[in-house]
């Protein structure tokens, strides 16, 4: 971060710089070589290169001295047979230019103002949208990160959260099909809907279920208001051909561990106690079942129990985004290989750190695909290194930390 902060300083430093020299260059040029004087107009290039570099005002009107100060020097050791004494014409170009520059300024700093205050904007919307995730539910540590394929988004066709229910910690991991800002639609709704029915469903398949019903209803009333004539079509009528990839994974108190699997790629349990040292292995739990939205789950749905998750391993999720990035090359990123050496680089203490792991996987994707990214990216850590918090013991702490944010609760 030092090193990138000191760049960006001697970039902006050589940008300020730039109009000076060019005009130091212009005057050395019409004072040394023969001739070279009738290039001296060139000049009044400087207030264009101040505007367009580093854009401010002051900038801008020094270019603009320094434009005219070397008109004057110019004229003043010409040789007055040639005629170049009077260049009045360059001087009154050079002021029009540096008059447009000015405008042109203050005009690209409104104009940076009021994107930057989009941003802000933008960033909040996403914040709430896909929230930052919490450091500890339930006594297991948990670290995400996510990469948009849309340039200057923070989220896109990828989701993730994370929660402590009465029933346990639970988690969701998915990605909508397609990716970028089309697909923020359809997260904002899964999203809204896990957050509800994760709370008020005992079991997983009711979450899942919910979930359809969710997916369902969003893609209805997105065909209806893109396409009004359609309007009258019956509620059972298919509303627009999507899907979505989707693990669903609950933790109990007892560590046990379930899950149900929808087209998603399957997660990866991280040890470190094996025989080699740190281990990555994929969770095989049976045959997936088809996208969500691509079939109607049954009231005879249930989750597959894959073990207990056992003090120090931790469950690794991702999106298809990583499994199927490629190099220049065409080589797919090695996310096995990949994750065993993370761990590895991520061990503190003796035992793994989430947000280290997390960070470094990152760090190795983008290094992998040199920051070309053709799809959305979501990574999700789920460690267990302290004993569980029973879920009842979990819910209350979480009501009492949102009873003292409301106005007029005392706080203990």
């Amino acid at each position: 971060m030092i090193r990138t902060r000191a760049t960006i300083r001697v970039r902006g430093l050589a940008v300020f710089l730039l109009p000076g020299v060019w005009v130091a260059g212009v005057l050395a040029v019409a004072l040394l070589v023969p001739g070279g004087v009738h290039c001296v107009s060139a000049v009044a290039v400087a207030p264009v290169i101040a505007c367009a570099g580093s854009g401010r005002r002051r900038c801008v009107a020094m270019s603009g001295a320094l434009a005219l100060v070397a008109l004057a020097v110019a004229a003043a050791v010409a040789d007055k047979d040639e005629g170049f004494a009077p260049r009045s014409g360059t001087a009154v170009t050079t002021l029009a230019v540096v008059i447009l520059c000015l405008w042109l300024a203050d005009r690209k700093v409104r104009l940076a103002a009021e994107l930057d205050r989009t941003r802000e904007i933008a960033v909040a919307a996403q914040q709430v949208l896909l929230r930052p995730l919490p450091r500890r539910v339930n006594g297991v540590a948990v670290a995400g990160d996510y990469l948009s394929a849309s340039q200057g988004a923070h989220i896109g066709g990828d989701l993730y959260e994370v929660l402590a229910t009465p029933y346990g910690m639970r988690a969701v991991i998915g990605d909508v099909r397609g990716h970028g800002l089309a697909a923020i639609g359809t997260v904002a709704a899964l999203l809204g809907g896990f957050r509800e029915a994760a709370h008020d469903e005992p079991d997983l398949g009711g979450v899942l279920r919910r979930l359809d019903r969710t997916l369902a209803r969003h893609l209805r009333e997105r065909a209806y208001a893109e396409h009004p004539a359609v309007a009258s079509a019956p509620p059972e009528a298919p509303a627009a051909e999507e899907f979505v990839t989707l693990l669903l994974l609950q933790l109990g108190e007892d560590g046990g561990t379930q899950l149900i699997n929808c087209g998603h790629p399957p997660p990866y349990r991280i040890s470190a106690d094996c025989p080699g040292g740190v281990c990555a292995a994929q969770i095989q739990a049976g045959e997936p079942l088809p996208p969500l939205g691509l079939f109607e789950p049954g009231d005879d749905l249930t989750a597959v129990r894959c073990g207990p998750l056992l003090p120090g391993q931790a469950l690794f999720c991702h999106t298809d985004g990583v499994a199927d990035a490629r190099d220049a090359a065409g080589v797919f990123f090695p996310l096995t290989t990949e994750l065993e050496e993370a761990a590895r680089a991520s061990v503190r203490g003796g035992s793994l750190c989430a947000r280290v792991l997390v960070q470094s996987m990152s760090s190795r994707f983008l290094r992998h695909t040199k920051g070309r990214l053709t799809d959305d990216m979501a990574l999700l850590l789920l460690h267990r290194d302290a004993p569980l918090v029973p879920a009842q013991f979990a819910q209350a702490a979480h009501v009492r930390k949102a009873a003292r944010r409301l106005p007029g609760v005392p706080r203990r």
